[in-house]
């Protein structure tokens, strides 16, 4: 990827990857750098998640783009994990990451013994909400700290102002938000005995609530009258495609995309929509003014909880929540991704959602463009001819009747 230079510094868009084909698609699809968590110590303990071997691979295939990689370690850890994080941090040195992405003290200094040439980023999950604390982590070496996503453009702007120009500043600009203070809360621990400090969280902020009464014991009262009852704690997904100028100028260096759970339809539409934006802001800035219409309306293509601008503008109001539902927008189902043309003409095709002869599907390109086209041709891995694809991953060969490129993205209108 070409540097993205603005007043000297670069401008980083760092794009989440769950497993190493989503990782492909992120760095096709715009990334200039992506985050993946291993098998242990990562925030994600539900996600896929990589293999040692998977991460390896996932590594030189980003190099070979000039892009980099980062690992999370971020949990907070207990006495029990500390023996097992050096066993860790031993084995990732055949890795190859440019960086790790660390929120304990603790982990942080097991990280400098072993890993002294590794570059070290601390992570939302330690709370950076002030200048002292991101000076405090430069002098312990860290590289990289990421913004508490409780702060303000403003607040940015001022701790930009009073740490030393090689400490970057990573911050989250699109993707989900906590109900509590950056993944520091508790009501999974309390509800399900899964603990989000430990990357196990349940998401309950996502769950709907009553209220019962002391002396009424089974008398359920919606808190907010309405037939679906009320969702308390549900955030909004934050999404700042219409603020690029102001993130620029607050001196943040990485653009961050939270997902690290997401599709690989999810991480190509906002990867490529952000990277078009941020492109054409820092070519032409009117031009960018002037797309604001066209990356709305792709970057709700993918799922989505209704959108905020977070904490960016001044701490949210009511309107940064959702009372009556936890489901997400939908607008496009998932269909697969382009692999290899065989001697037919044919794409191969891992398949993840149903579809059929006949229907119209859309192609999504990483420079921007979307091609509509017909599926013509269905076959299985036998050459049998097919008029339908039921079985998710599956592997087909089709004809679109277009020509395609190795990462181009399906997908269906719905």
């Amino acid at each position: 990827m070409p540097d993205h230079i603005h007043n000297g510094r670069n401008i980083e868009l760092l794009i989440p990857a769950s497993s190493l084909e989503v990782l492909k698609v992120a760095v096709m699809f715009g990334a200039d750098a992506v985050y993946i968590g291993g098998e242990a110590f990562g925030l994600r303990a539900k996600a896929k998640n990589f293999s040692l071997e998977e991460m390896k691979e996932g590594v030189e295939f980003a190099h070979a783009h000039d892009v980099k990689v980062y690992v999370t370690a971020n949990i907070l850890a207990h006495n029990k994990d500390l023996d097992g994080a050096r066993e860790y941090f031993e084995e990732l040195k055949q890795v190859g990451m440019d960086a790790l992405i660390i929120s304990d003290p603790g982990m942080f200094t097991i990280a400098k013994e072993v890993l002294p040439d590794v570059d070290i980023h601390i992570s939302t999950q330690a709370n950076n909400t002030n200048y002292a604390t991101f000076n405090f982590w430069y002098k312990m070496g860290a590289r990289r700290v990421v913004t508490a996503r409780e702060l303000s453009l403003e607040e940015i702007k001022t701790i930009r102002k009073n740490i030393p120009d090689d400490l970057e500043i990573e911050t989250f600009i699109h993707g989900a938000m906590c109900i509590s203070y950056s993944g520091r809360c508790l009501l999974s621990s309390f509800m399900a005995g899964r603990d989000a400090n430990q990357g196990a969280c349940t998401h309950p902020c996502r769950w709907k609530y009553s209220v019962v009464e002391e002396s009424r014991p089974g008398e359920y009262m919606p808190v907010y009258e309405n037939e679906r009852g009320t969702f308390i704690f549900n955030s909004k997904d934050l999404c700042m495609i219409e603020h690029i100028p102001e993130l620029v100028e607050a001196g943040i260096d990485s653009f961050k995309i939270e997902g690290r759970m997401k599709t690989a339809l999810y991480v190509a539409t906002v990867a490529r929509t952000y990277r078009l934006a941020i492109d054409d802001y820092l070519r032409d800035p009117e031009y960018y003014r002037s797309r604001i219409p066209f990356y709305k309306s792709e970057i709700s293509k993918c799922t989505y909880r209704q959108y905020t601008t977070g904490f960016f503008f001044g701490k949210p109001d009511k309107d940064t929540q959702i009372y009556d539902s936890n489901t997400y927008e939908h607008e496009y189902t998932y269909l697969g991704i382009v692999g290899d043309c065989n001697g037919d003409g044919l794409y191969s095709v891992e398949q993840r959602n149903k579809f059929s002869v006949g229907e119209t599907i859309e192609v999504m390109k990483p420079d921007g463009t979307n091609i509509e086209c017909s599926v013509i041709e269905i076959k299985d891995d036998e050459g049998n001819s097919m008029e339908c694809a039921p079985h998710p991953k599956q592997k087909l060969w089709i004809n679109l009747g277009t020509k395609l490129d190795r990462y181009d993205i399906l997908r269906r209108h719905d």
